[in-house]
């Protein structure tokens, strides 16, 4: 794609995609691989990403397979056969995804960055490359396509233009698309570090406290990702707040000790689903489209698989089918619902008030001797129930 020459009938590309996270580069080498050309922009600077998330699961792996990367993942991955939910060292809800009918029968644990990596070596392969650092300032729509202003004065010409730019999508509100929903109040800490002792390497675990729920999860090279609630979490996590907060909510028998933190952040997390997934000939995927907690590890999930409809919608609107573009939303739209709601119940079960911990103890407790629950679990964590 070049910006000042626009081939193919006066367009630069056929799909211009603003946003190379895995959502978007996913979707582009999607296309990519269709031979239909998709040009991709980003306000980032190479290598300026942030890896929040570190999982991907089972449904991913099977969709991405035919771009050729899920073998990749693989080897660069931890695969954890496991996921439990504990209060303190009391497990609640043991779930295995050995038994799944897959060829990944596990959560694959890798960082975000790597698998935004394996996706832009691929997209590279196949002749694609991102623009960047590069910005959408203003955007116009006609009959036969869309125009892209960049905040560099520059315009780029496509029949369609995906926004995939992350929650505070600049498509989503030049669009002027509501992004109904609210946010919850605490904030969250999400730091990668070494520990000692006191987590397993091949084991997620998500940890319910009266002070708030905590994820510890395996990434290779010896390092485990934290993710907690935080009423008022500090910018950049120190050794001593992590500590703090495996302290207070995780292992008990068996303290783990953190030390070192390899990198760290903090984010606030909102549970919204956008009203319309489409506008005209530009759409909505990934974040842009969703958000939630990240309890349950859904969000790159559900932006990837987002990614593989809409290359499916696309390629047949450019064929003549428009009404395609509109079945993507209709399709893609309620899926996000659930996971939007289901990450929800995990937050808030994690959050119970303490008169009601035991409560919620029990109930699980006795749920997880039902094959059938561990079983429907193991599905929409793993994302085979949208299959």
């Amino acid at each position: 794609m070049t910006v000042d020459s626009p081939s193919r009938n006066g367009f630069d590309a056929d799909v211009l995609i603003v946003g190379a996270g895995p959502t978007g580069l996913a979707l582009a080498v999607a296309l990519a691989s269709r031979g239909i050309r998709a040009g991709v922009i980003d306000r980032q600077a190479e290598g300026a990403n942030t890896s929040r998330a570190a999982v991907v699961h089972a449904r991913t792996l099977e969709v991405l397979e035919p771009l050729g990367v899920s073998q990749t993942l693989v080897g660069l991955g931890i695969p954890a056969q496991r996921f439990t939910i504990r209060d303190r060292d009391r497990v609640l809800v043991p779930i295995g995804f050995s038994q799944l009918p897959t060829r990944y029968p596990y959560t694959l644990m890798v960082s975000q960055a790597v698998t935004e990596d394996v996706l832009l070596q691929r997209l590279a392969a196949l002749g694609g490359h991102v623009l960047r650092p590069r910005a959408l300032a203003a955007l116009a729509q006609d009959p036969g396509g869309v125009t892209a202003t960049l905040d560099d004065g520059s315009r780029l010409r496509a029949r369609y233009l995906v926004g995939a730019d992350g929650m505070h999508s600049s498509v989503r509100e030049l669009c002027g698309i509501p992004f109904s929903g609210g946010s919850y109040g605490e904030s969250f800490v999400l730091a990668d570090v070494h520990l000692d002792a006191g987590a397993p390497a091949d084991e997620v675990i998500l940890y319910f406290s009266p002070a708030g729920m905590v994820v510890v999860a395996p990434l290779p090279g010896g390092v485990h990702r934290i993710v907690a609630t935080v009423d008022d979490a500090p910018e950049q996590p120190s050794a001593a707040c992590v500590q703090a907060l495996l302290d207070a909510r995780g292992p008990q028998r068996e303290r783990a000790v953190v030390r070192e933190v390899l990198w760290g952040s903090r984010f606030r997390v909102h549970h919204r689903v956008a009203d319309s997934y489409r506008a005209g000939r530009v759409l909505l995927a990934g974040d842009a489209a969703h958000v939630h907690s990240p309890a349950g590890g859904q969000g790159m999930n559900a932006g990837i698989l987002d990614a593989m409809s809409l290359a499916d919608a696309l390629a047949r609107a450019l064929k003549g089918d428009e009404s395609a573009l509109d079945a993507y939303g209709s399709r893609r739209r309620p899926v996000a619902q659930q996971v939007v709601a289901f990450a929800d119940r995990l937050t808030r079960l994690a959050t119970v008030r303490p008169g009601l911990r035991g409560l919620r103890n029990l109930l699980l407790s006795c749920l997880s001797r039902l094959p059938a629950f561990r079983q429907r679990l193991a599905w929409r964590l793993s994302g085979l129930v949208y299959r």
